[in-house]
């Protein structure tokens, strides 16, 4: 059975992680993506090291472990985009595919000759997606967009961390680019939503996505809390601005994650723990008073979770279907049983290491599952064939633009 997207191209100007993202994404879900980088330099990730890939014998690749982490299932083509022999090929190219994806500065692609406006005259059914920091409209839509900035800018770093009150409390990042990586999946999303579009009526479009107009809608129940109260959320450190308890609790040997979702679930957790008259007491019976009583029960809850290990706890309490769970780090999440039952990791052919590990997609089709089979390429791995491949340029016009430095 054919990927779902096993009739697509897409043609990617994108680099370090948003856009990667995305256009990863679609080669899982079988797209031909042909990654276009600078010759002799590559995508801005292959160089985000240490740590790099390894060889057989242990020698350091060039393929830093960033740039492995975004950009599997792809074909890498290098190519001078600055000159107009390197502009003229990404125009032939994009007459030649269904999916444009660009995170460039905004107007840096019209300049070029490569914006919307120029290649859907070329191309009227191209979706042609453009991913920046600010979106192409507004007061900052000159300003370069990276993903620390955008997580203060976009609220999410006022509702991350330990709260000002208490030891370590102040404004954090969250320990992974969230507003990149939220870009890239809303971008797919939206580029998906355009090809159907395209399939019934035959009209390409513009996709302008923005790191920030992500960032903000991601606030989600927080955004709604401040809206419909007035009232500016605050850092709650581990806990739930919502629930309680739903936080991080200090057992005898560690720290132990209890998420309780409902009355029903608090009441069987206070029985479990040995404090049943918790889930009578009114000051505690409904989520609501457990919120606004918050600073009363957590305490209580707090001893009594001190008195036995992570261990002991999640045995007692997982089985009755309350949700708790160690704090894992991720070695340890690699080599939990359920993370290896779902063959999580995988192991890729590379042409340098001979083997290159990635991280499976959590999609899991019935029909048509995702094939991983192609690691992320070497710099420039595959610019002969598509050349020769798709735009059908014999092997002395190739060695020729070579000699130019354009390829």
């Amino acid at each position: 059975m054919a990927s779902p997207l096993s009739h697509i191209r897409v043609l990617d100007l994108s680099r370090v992680l948003a856009g990667p993202w995305a256009s990863q994404t679609l080669a899982d879900l079988g797209a031909d993506v042909i990654k276009i980088e600078r010759p002799g330099v590559g995508d801005d990730t292959r160089g985000w090291g240490p740590p790099y890939l390894r060889d057989g014998e242990g020698r350091e690749t060039r393929e830093a472990a960033y740039y492995l982490a975004a950009n599997r299932g792809k074909r890498s083509v290098t190519l001078d985009v600055a000159s107009p022999e390197g502009q003229e090929i990404v125009r032939r190219l994009a007459a030649e595919s269904d999916v444009f994806l660009e995170n460039f500065k905004v107007g840096d692609m019209a300049r070029y000759g490569l914006g919307w406006e120029d290649l859907k005259k070329i191309n009227p059914r191209l979706v042609y997606c453009s991913i920046t920091g600010f979106g192409q409209t507004g007061p900052m839509a000159h300003l370069p967009g990276y993903d620390f900035i955008i997580q203060g800018i976009g609220g999410l770093m006022s509702i991350t961390g330990e709260r000002d009150d208490r030891p370590g409390g102040g404004p954090q990042k969250v320990g992974v680019a969230v507003a990149d990586l939220m870009t890239g999946l809303y971008s797919t999303i939206a580029i998906l939503g355009a090809l159907t579009h395209r399939d019934r009526t035959g009209e390409g479009q513009h996709i302008d996505m923005a790191l920030l107009d992500v960032q903000v809608a991601a606030i989600a129940n927080m955004n709604l809390n401040y809206l419909t109260s007035g009232r500016v959320p605050r850092r709650q450190g581990n806990a739930h601005a919502n629930i309680v308890p739903y936080q991080v609790f200090a057992a005898a040997d560690g720290d132990l994650v209890v998420a309780v979702g409902n009355d029903g679930q608090f009441a069987r957790l206070a029985e479990l723990i040995g404090a049943a008259q918790l889930a009578s007491d009114p000051r505690f019976a409904k989520n609501a008073d457990r919120v606004r009583n918050r600073e009363i029960l957590v305490p209580m809850l707090q001893e009594i979770f001190s008195t036995r290990n992570v261990a002991d706890w999640i045995a007692a309490i997982e089985p009755e279907g309350i949700p708790c769970g160690p704090i894992n780090d991720i070695g340890q999440v690699f080599a939990h049983p359920q993370v290896v039952a779902r063959e999580m990791r995988r192991d890729l052919p590379h042409p340098t290491a001979g083997t290159a590990p990635t991280v499976a997609n959590p999609i899991r089709y019935s029909a048509t599952p995702i094939a991983y089979d192609r690691a992320p390429p070497t710099l420039g791995q595959h610019t002969r064939e598509v050349l020769r491949d798709v735009l059908c340029l014999a092997e002395e016009e190739i060695d020729d633009l070579a000699r130019r430095a354009i390829v």
